[in-house]
C-alpha cells in the first residue's frame, strides 16, 4: 500500500488501448485526483523501477494516463522493441556519479530508474517505488530479441543472467526495507496485462 491506495490504482485498461474501457480508465482518473492532493502536500518523487524488460515503460504510460506526469527527455526514441516510447530521463544514469541535482525536478512526477540505480537515490526526499516483477523467462526473451535488433551478441547465458538477476532483486527489496524515506509496492506486470479490469472494483 503506498499513501493509503493499493497498487490497484495504477491498473488502467490501456494494457489494451487508450480508449477502449473508458469507465476503467475514468476510474482510475478519479483516483488519481484524489492521490495527486496527497502527493503534492508531500512532495513525493513516483519512481518506477525494476530490471530491464520487465514492463516499466508500460506503467510509465499508465500513470501518464492516470495524470501523473512523467519525468522524462525522451532522448531514446520509440523503436521495434518499445513503440510507445521508453520515458527514461538521461540524467537518471549519473545517479552513481553524484548528480542528483534534477531530483526537485521529479518531485511530484514518475520518473524511471532501473534497479540497479536504485541504492544511489539520496535521503532527503520521500520515494515511492513501483517495483515491476514479470516471469524471468518473458524478460530474458524480450531482452534476447532486443540485442538480435540491434545485431549484438549475449555475453551472458540465460540460466546464470537469471540467477543474477534473482540475487540482485533479494538484495535490493532488503535494501528498501531498511530506508525510512522509501516505501514500495510490487506490481506484477503478468497480472497487470492479463485481467487489469479484475483489480479495478477494488479501488
Amino acid at each position: 500500500m503506498i499513501g493509503g491506495y493499493t497498487g490497484q490504482i495504477l491498473i488502467v485498461d490501456n494494457t489494451r488501448e487508450l480508449g477502449q474501457g473508458q469507465n476503467s480508465t475514468m476510474m482510475v482518473r478519479n483516483v488519481f485526483n484524489k492521490w495527486r492532493g496527497e502527493r503534492a502536500r508531500r512532495n513525493w518523487i513516483i519512481v518506477v523501477s525494476g530490471l530491464p524488460r520487465s514492463g516499466t515503460s508500460l506503467m510509465m504510460q499508465m500513470l501518464e494516463a492516470g495524470g501523473l506526469p512523467p519525468l522524462a527527455d525522451f532522448q531514446r526514441q520509440a523503436d521495434s522493441d518499445n513503440p510507445k516510447g521508453y520515458y527514461e530521463f538521461e540524467r537518471v544514469k549519473k545517479l552513481p556519479d553524484g548528480d542528483t541535482a534534477w531530483l526537485p525536478e521529479a518531485q511530484g512526477k514518475a520518473v524511471k530508474i532501473i534497479t540497479a540505480l536504485l541504492t544511489h537515490l539520496p535521503a532527503g526526499y520521500t520515494y515511492r517505488v513501483l517495483l515491476m516483477r514479470r516471469r524471468m523467462e518473458e524478460i530474458l526473451a524480450s531482452q534476447r530479441r532486443m540485442l538480435v535488433h540491434r545485431q549484438e551478441t549475449p555475453q551472458i547465458d540465460d540460466a546464470h543472467l537469471a540467477d543474477l538477476y534473482r540475487r540482485h532483486l533479494v538484495q535490493v527489496e532488503q535494501w528498501m526495507r531498511t530506508q525510512p524515506h522509501i516505501a514500495y509496492l510490487p506490481v506484477d506486470y503478468n497480472a497487470l496485462v492479463a485481467a487489469p479490469e479484475e483489480l479495478l472494483p477494488s479501488i
